[in-house]
């Protein structure tokens, strides 16, 4: 099957007269990974402890199990932490938010233009929320 970019595919959608036909002509498009897969192949460009990392991303060590075992589907703010707790790249940070169907970091957001800032500039995650906290926005835990 030929590579369809995101444009190939919005204009198949518009231009369909039947989802069923759209969908199944796209079936092997469609992302299939998990929020714990996703964060699980993230984890292994960044290597760090599970217990470095829950302590990091302000999280208890359980949880971070329970996300990673995939009994547990963590919010985009919970993702968020664990990018900033293995000092992911902002444009990681976006994948795994798109792979686990939550919407990427949006620099036209005041609240999203700090913690992509945070990201970008390597802050810890204390110094986001205070961040956060001073500018009336919610904090990410």
């Amino acid at each position: 099957m030929k590579p369809k970019t995101t444009d190939d595919l919005c204009r198949e959608l518009f231009e369909s007269n039947n989802i069923d036909d759209y969908i199944k002509e796209n079936q092997a498009l469609f992302s299939h990974t998990s929020a714990a897969e996703a964060l699980a192949n993230l984890c292994k460009k960044h290597p760090i402890s599970k217990i470095a990392l829950a302590r990091r991303a302000g999280m208890s060590e359980v949880y971070l199990h329970q996300v990673l075992s995939s009994r547990r589907n963590p919010s985009r703010d919970r993702l968020l932490c664990l990018c900033l707790g293995m000092e992911a790249t902002l444009d990681e940070a976006q994948a795994l938010l798109r792979q686990s169907g939550y919407a990427q970091l949006d620099p036209k957001i005041q609240r999203d233009a700090i913690i992509s800032y945070g990201i970008l500039h390597r802050m810890e995650l204390a110094e986001i929320n205070d961040k956060l906290f001073d500018k009336n926005e919610k904090t990410l835990f």
